[in-house]
């Protein structure tokens, strides 16, 4: 009987070793070496840019990415496809309040509320995306490296409907006739983060 019970303490030992917890790490932002891409579509094209993250974290439970958040600097929005007074005449007009209104809302912000693994190295993200002070909820598949002191979280082609968020200039949604001056509803976000601990 005394063998018996000292073999159930060593495996129950050794149990409670291998299924130990993993203790949460959460990993702060590098806004320098992280960035988002931007793609608005219209009827005629496109037109591309990038925007920088302020600030933000990811958290893990040491192997996987289980939460995290970040803030945008809407006033660093940029387009990348056109020159000189083209681009200036864009940016003016996207950081107006006919679109996002970047005067009296400089930032946006992004709060993950579920994280669930999709196979090695990938997970699906759902959470709360803010811009103009409105509020809706996103999901989007991701991909994500851990090495060291790093990780990288990286989600490419996020769509995001403009109209949630109280932005219908050019929107067949919302105005007829609009013939080829129509800008897509949708508009696509390329996010990768670097974060470091």
């Amino acid at each position: 009987m005394k063998k018996i019970t000292t073999l159930f303490v060593a495996i129950m030992a050794v149990a409670l070793v291998a299924f130990k917890p993993v203790a949460p790490v959460t990993f702060k932002v590098d806004a320098q070496k992280s960035k988002i891409e931007w793609t608005g579509k219209k009827v005629t094209g496109q037109h591309v840019g990038t925007i920088k993250i302020a600030s933000g974290e990811v958290a893990t439970n040491g192997k996987v990415p289980t939460g995290g958040k970040f803030v945008i600097d809407m006033t660093s929005m940029e387009n990348t496809d056109l020159d000189g007074d083209s681009r200036g005449k864009l940016m003016g007009h996207l950081k107006s309040e006919d679109f996002f209104g970047v005067e009296k809302y400089p930032t946006a912000t992004f709060q993950a509320t579920k994280i669930t693994p999709a196979g090695a190295g990938k997970v699906n993200i759902t959470g709360n995306l803010t811009i103009k002070g409105k509020t809706n909820v996103v999901t989007f598949p991701a991909t994500y490296t851990m090495a060291g002191n790093t990780v990288n979280v990286v989600a490419n082609g996020v769509k995001v409907d403009r109209t949630k968020y109280d932005i219908r200039y050019g929107s067949k949604s919302f105005f007829e006739s609009l013939g080829d001056k129509a800008i897509d509803d949708e508009f696509l976000l390329n996010i990768n983060l670097v974060a470091t601990r």
